[in-house]
């Protein structure tokens, strides 16, 4: 059985993770993934999907449960994902371990 991370998720985060699930279909289920930034070394963002996409799950909060491939478990390891918005909008942002720094945007971050 895979290691449970439990990446750290807010009440907002929660709620708005569980709206886009149920809005496309998998109520309940959400993937978040880490992209590579191929024109900053290093720096990695995060990238929400709905579903399993062939995960293992990571965390669970208030009825939604967040899946990421085993490979990048480690990553995720002292993150924890909020959920900000306003009236222009709103945005996933992350808060990450003492190991790492975090880029402007908030959805982004290198470990050290």
């Amino acid at each position: 059985m895979p290691e449970i991370i439990n990446l750290k998720i807010t009440q907002p985060a929660a709620a708005e993770l569980s709206r886009q699930a149920a809005f496309s279909g998998t109520p309940g289920q959400m993937f978040i993934d880490l992209v590579e930034d191929f024109d900053k070394e290093g720096w990695l963002h995060i990238k929400l999907k709905p579903g399993m996409c062939k995960g293992n799950p990571i965390s669970r909060a208030e009825g939604i449960t967040l899946f990421a491939d085993y490979n990048k478990f480690q990553h995720f390891k002292g993150l924890l994902l909020d959920y900000y918005s306003d009236l222009s909008g709103g945005s996933f942002l992350i808060s990450t371990p003492i190991n790492a720094i975090r880029c402007s945007c908030g959805s982004g971050f290198k470990l050290l």
